[in-house]
C-alpha cells in the first residue's frame, strides 16, 4: 500500500535534501509536486487542497529557510502534517459491560465475513477475551455456513443456525446467548447489497436499534478507491459508525482512500486488511503508517512481525548458535522461513528506515516468496550430512539435489555461495554481537539467490540497527536478514 506516493514522495524530498539551502521558489515548487503526488495516490482533491493549506505556511517559514538542513524540515513538516489528517490511532473499544457488541456493515463483496473472523481471532489471540460469532446474513447463499468454517478455523464459537429468522431476531438471540455463555464479545456479521439500496439501510437501521452496538464497523474494499468514501458517508448517514476496517490494503499501490477517509467522513480507520490469510490484520496507526509512506520506515512495526512470528525456542538456540559463529545450512533454512513469514525480502525492506529503493530493486530481482520457496526446496533435498557440510557438496551431489528441487545446479551453486557469504558473515557477528551486522545486508544481498545480487543502496542513509537490541521481542534474536549495507564514504 502507497507504493505510488511513497516512490513519488521520495523522489521530491531526495532533490530537497541535495539541496544546501532552500528558497520559497524551491518550497512552492516542491509543494506542487507533491500535489501531483498526492493526486497521483488518488487522493480526493478538496483533501489534497486542505492539506497543502496546512503545510505550506510552515515550509516557507523562517525557521524551515534558515535551517541548517532545510529539506529535512519539510520533510517533518509534510510527515507531522500528514499525521495530523489520519488522525489519532483508535483500537477497538471493549470498554463496556460484556458481551460487548461488534456490528460489522458493508456492501457485499467487501470482505465482511472474513473480517469477522479475523477479528475475532485477533481479540481471542491478543485480547484473550472469548468471541461468539453470529452470521445475520439471510440473504446470500451458504453466508451462515462461511462463518461457522472460519470459526472452526480460529477456534471461535459461533451461533448455531435456526432457518427463518430475520437478521434482528438473529441479532436479538446472539446477544443472549453470549449473555447466558459468559463471552465477551458479539461479533455481528450482517448482510451486504451490491450498493446501499434503502432496503440494506433499513435492515441496517434496525440490527443497530435491537443490538445496540458498541462498535459499529464499516467494512470498506480499499480497492475502490474514492467510492469507498462516499459509501462510508452513505453509511454514516444511517447508521452510528465507530470505526472503518480497510481491506485488501495489499493490493492498492496508491492509498488515497486511506489518506481521505477520517478526513472525509470524521470516522476513524481502525485496523486494515493486509492479507488473505486469517491473521494478515493490522492495527491502523497513523505515525507508523505516515513513516512508512514518506520512506522513513516502521521498525516498531517490524519488530512486531518478527516477534509474532518467531519461534521463541528456536529463536533462542539459533542465538546461540551465532555468537559461536556457527551457522549450517539448516540454519539458513530457517532464515529463509523467517523471511518468508514476515513478508519476503521486500516486506522487510519496507518496514526499514531509508529502504524504500532497495525495496523496489528486491522486487526487480524476483526476491519474493517463490524464490524463498525454491531455496529451501533445495537445502530440503539435501542430506543431513551435506546439510551440515556443504564441502561435501560434489558435482553429481549438486545434480541430485537440484533435480529433486526442481532448480538447476546454477540455483544450488548460488545457494552454496550465499550460504558461505552468510556464514562467514556469523562469524564475525559470533565476534561483534548486534554490531557485527552492520555488513549483513551485503550477503542478503544475495537472497535473490536465483534473481543475482542487490545492487548498493547509493547515497540512503542507513539506520543503526542495533539500537533495536532494547526493544521487546526481537534483542538478540534479530533474523540475520535485517542487517545493513555499511554507509559510503
Amino acid at each position: 500500500m502507497f507504493e505510488t506516493l511513497t516512490d513519488n514522495l521520495g523522489s521530491i524530498f531526495d532533490r530537497l535534501r541535495g539541496r544546501g539551502a532552500l528558497g520559497e521558489k524551491d518550497v512552492e515548487q516542491a509543494l506542487v509536486e507533491i500535489r501531483r503526488a498526492l493526486i497521483d495516490a488518488d487522493v480526493a482533491l478538496p483533501v489534497v487542497s486542505s492539506f497543502l493549506d496546512q503545510v505550506r505556511p510552515r515550509a516557507i517559514g523562517a525557521d524551515v529557510l534558515r535551517s541548517v538542513t532545510p529539506g529535512q524540515q519539510v520533510v517533518k513538516i509534510v510527515n507531522d502534517t500528514l499525521v495530523e489528517m489520519l488522525g489519532a490511532a483508535e483500537p477497538i473499544s471493549l470498554n463496556t459491560a460484556a458481551p460487548v457488541a461488534i456490528m460489522m456493515v458493508g456492501l457485499q463483496g467487501s470482505g465482511k465475513t472474513t473480517t469477522s473472523a479475523k477479528i475475532a481471532k485477533f481479540l481471542k489471540d491478543k485480547e484473550k477475551k472469548k468471541v461468539l460469532m453470529a452470521s445475520l446474513d439471510v440473504n446470500r447463499p451458504a453466508a451462515m455456513e462461511q462463518l461457522r468454517v472460519l470459526g472452526e478455523q480460529i477456534d471461535v464459537s459461533t451461533l448455531p443456525i435456526v432457518e427463518g429468522q430475520r437478521p434482528a431476531d438473529i441479532a436479538s438471540r446472539a446477544i443472549q446467548a453470549a449473555r447466558l455463555g459468559g463471552y465477551d464479545v458479539v461479533m455481528l456479521d450482517t448482510a451486504g447489497r451490491t450498493n446501499a439500496d434503502e432496503a440494506l439501510m433499513a435492515e441496517m437501521a434496525e440490527i443497530e436499534r435491537v443490538a445496540k452496538p458498541h462498535e459499529t464497523l464499516l467494512v470498506a474494499d480499499s480497492l475502490t478507491g474514492q467510492e469507498a468514501i462516499n459509501i462510508a458517508d452513505q453509511f454514516n448517514k444511517r447508521v452510528k459508525l465507530s470505526g472503518i476496517v480497510l481491506t485488501r490494503v495489499d493490493g492498492d499501490g496508491r492509498g488515497g482512500a486511506a489518506l481521505a477517509m477520517r478526513h472525509v467522513t470524521g470516522v476513524p480507520i481502525k485496523l486494515l486488511g493486509v492479507g488473505e490469510a486469517i491473521d494478515k490484520l493490522e492495527v491502523f496507526d497513523p505515525e507508523r503508517i505516515a513513516g512508512r509512506i514518506l520512506g522513513m520506515g516502521d521498525v516498531v512495526g517490524l519488530v512486531e512481525r518478527a516477534s509474532e512470528t518467531m519461534d521463541a525456542e528456536k529463536a533462542e538456540k539459533m542465538a546461540a548458535r551465532m555468537k559461536k559463529g556457527q551457522f549450517d545450512l539448516d540454519d539458513l533454512a530457517e532464515q529463509l522461513q523467517q523471511m518468508r513469514r514476515m513478508g519476503g525480502m521486500s516486506g522487510v525492506l519496507g518496514m526499514l528506515p531509508g529502504m524504500g529503493k532497495l525495496k523496489n530493486q528486491a522486487s526487480a530481482l524476483a526476491m519474493d516468496d517463490k524464490t524463498l520457496v525454491h531455496q529451501v526446496a533445495i537445502i530440503s533435498s539435501m542430506t543431513k550430512k551435506e546439510k551440515a557440510d556443504p564441502r561435501l557438496l560434489n558435482a553429481s551431489r549438486k545434480k541430485r539435489i537440484a533435480s529433486g528441487s526442481g532448480t538447476s545446479v546454477q540455483d544450488v551453486n548460488k545457494l552454496i555461495k550465499m550460504h558461505r557469504q552468510m556464514a562467514d558473515m556469523m562469524k564475525k557477528f559470533g565476534k561483534g554481537g548486534l554490531k557485527g551486522l552492520s555488513g549483513l545486508m551485503g550477503g542478503m544481498g544475495n537472497l535473490g539467490g536465483m534473481g543475482g545480487g542487490m545492487p548498493p543502496s547509493g547515497n540512503a542513509e542507513m539506520p543503526d540497527l542495533s539500537k533495536l537490541s532494547g526493544l521487546p521481542g526481537l534483542g538478540s534474536k534479530l533474523p540475520p536478514g535485517l542487517g545493513l549495507p555499511p554507509k559510503k564514504k
